[in-house]
């Protein structure tokens, strides 16, 4: 049975587990805000002593603070000693420069503004007018065409990589923080996203492979093959960076990183109607879209490509490439000669073609109705001769 001392000694021990709260030079928390007074806020962190940040951090456009009593947000740990302790959101054009060091010793997130580019990346300005340094490679995570477009004048937080001489030499990196945040968005998006799964996202980049797309965190990638049923060559032609768009989870590899989307799988499927719109037979006009050596692709509706075969192509004569008699982009009429919906297949013969069979039935048929004709011919003619003979006997009779 425990002692009396025991238990004292255990409550006091909580007691003070509860009490202190040890805090380290950049670790993060969140704080309540338990007080206002004039350039100061004054918080709740769980530590004996309350802790104070500089309201100048939470102030809009207009210098009105914009947090009150009661609200609880993300702070670091600046300082934590007898005398009190102090803490930041991030330091910025509001903080001292002085506390710069103690933001690269512990990690802290520092804003600044991208003033200008430089050779090898870009010069940003921290705490009002001390400048760093970022190398291209750090500004974000995407690659972009144009960094001094995309970048120049913008607010960032970064986080400081370098700190040396005093401070006359820093080097920060903002992609070091968007890299932390992607990854503790990736492990939410682990536990909630699933193969076939519709999602909403935004286009981050647009390559000649595909779109990156930004599903709210992390990126997913739209093969071209993926984008529509219709044949895309520029893609930049129908999609731009920051255009939000639906696709479908094809597959998620979250070890190598890698998740497949797919917009075409949000679109209707047109091979679903094409045995009722292009039935065997029937006559249609279509758009060469694509040249292979063994035949030409046509586009009857968008999502829907029928081969008209180079054998049924040069009427007859030999045709060594699809190239010699059609072009892409040309208006074409076109027979349906087979549609195979499962397969997503369409064989297609050119309106004027004449089968091969039919050509030698054609030319029998000639041949047959030469004959007949020559024959009748014939018979007119022997018919007109014997009517001679007959007539020329009577006259003579006459004569005689």
């Amino acid at each position: 049975m425990p002692s009396d001392n025991d238990t004292f000694e255990a409550l006091l021990k909580a007691s003070e587990e509860t009490s202190f709260r040890k805090l380290s030079p950049g670790q993060k928390l969140t704080a309540t805000i338990v007080g206002i007074d004039g350039e100061t806020l004054f918080l709740d962190v769980g530590a004996k002593s309350e802790g104070i940040i500089d309201s100048s951090e939470f102030v809009d456009e207009n210098g009105k603070v914009t947090v009150t009593v009661g609200d609880n947000i993300e702070v670091y740990c600046l300082k934590s000693g007898p005398s009190g302790q102090v803490f930041t959101r991030r330091l910025g054009a509001g903080s001292a420069g002085a506390h710069l060091e103690e933001a690269w010793r512990n990690a802290i997130p520092v804003q600044g503004t991208v003033k200008a580019e430089i050779k090898g990346g870009f010069e940003v300005t921290v705490s009002s007018s001390v400048r760093a340094f970022c190398p291209y490679s750090q500004i974000g995570l995407r690659r972009v065409d144009d960094p001094a477009a995309e970048y120049l004048g913008k607010q960032l937080e970064f986080l400081i990589t370098r700190f040396e001489a005093g401070g006359r030499n820093i080097v920060v990196s903002a992609r070091a923080l968007q890299e932390e945040e992607r990854r503790i968005k990736r492990e939410e998006l682990q536990q909630t996203l699933t193969e076939g799964q519709e999602v909403d996202g935004v286009v981050s980049s647009i390559r000649s492979f595909g779109l990156f797309v930004d599903i709210g965190g992390v990126d997913g990638l739209v093969p071209i093959s993926e984008v529509g049923w219709s044949r895309v060559d520029n893609l930049a032609d129908t999609y731009q960076v920051g255009q939000p768009i639906k696709a479908v989870i094809k597959g998620l590899d979250w070890q190598n990183d890698r998740i497949s989307l797919s917009i075409k799988e949000t679109l209707p499927d047109p091979w679903q109607q094409a045995a009722t719109q292009f039935g065997t037979g029937s006559r249609h006009t279509g758009t060469v879209c694509r040249l292979v050596p063994f035949g030409a692709f046509v586009t009857l509706a968008p999502g829907v490509d029928g081969l008209l075969h180079i054998s049924k192509l040069g009427q007859g004569r030999k045709v060594n490439h699809p190239r010699e008699v059609v072009e892409e982009g040309q208006q074409i009429e076109v027979i349906i000669e087979t549609v195979d919906p499962d397969g997503r297949k369409i064989s297609l013969a050119p309106a004027d073609y004449v089968s091969p069979a039919a050509a030698i039935e054609k030319e029998y048929e000639e041949l047959h109705s030469y004959r007949t004709t020559r024959q009748q011919k014939r018979k007119e003619s022997e018919s007109l001769s014997s009517f001679g003979a007959l007539l020329k006997k009577k006259l003579d009779q006459k004569k005689s």
